[in-house]
């Protein structure tokens, strides 16, 4: 079992969850090919050890346990494992501190993926 980070996490990328990895298994995609791989993080479901600590740290709630990721998400399971036959593409990124945003933000940016939880 690991985590996935969907799409709730486009164009947001916040990096709290990269600041708690305690293992660093959360990549952003550094090429080119942003129709294969989007604007968002990424975990390398072989580095994760599923110790939940990035979840919480999620303030767009977009990490969710692989057997847990809703229909609407679906996928985003397998667009996370992808990562992986590209990992040179992918770096873990360096920290960068961003206003945390408010429940109307977050209740929208759902709202733009259909997702009613």
């Amino acid at each position: 079992m690991t985590w996935v980070i969907t799409r709730l996490c486009r164009e947001c990328v916040d990096h709290s969850c990269v600041e708690v990895c305690p293992v660093d298994c959360i990549y952003v995609y550094d090429g080119d090919d942003v129709e294969a791989f989007p604007n968002q993080l990424y975990i390398d479901p072989e580095e994760c050890i599923n110790c939940g600590v990035c979840e919480p740290e999620c303030p767009w709630e977009a990490i969710f346990e692989d057997e847990q990721v809703p229909d609407v998400f679906s996928d985003d399971t397998p667009l996370n494992a992808k990562m992986m036959d590209d990992k040179d593409s992918f770096s873990v990124p360096d920290v960068e501190e961003k206003d945390k945003p408010s429940q109307e933000q977050i209740d929208a940016n759902k709202a733009k993926w259909g997702y009613t939880a």
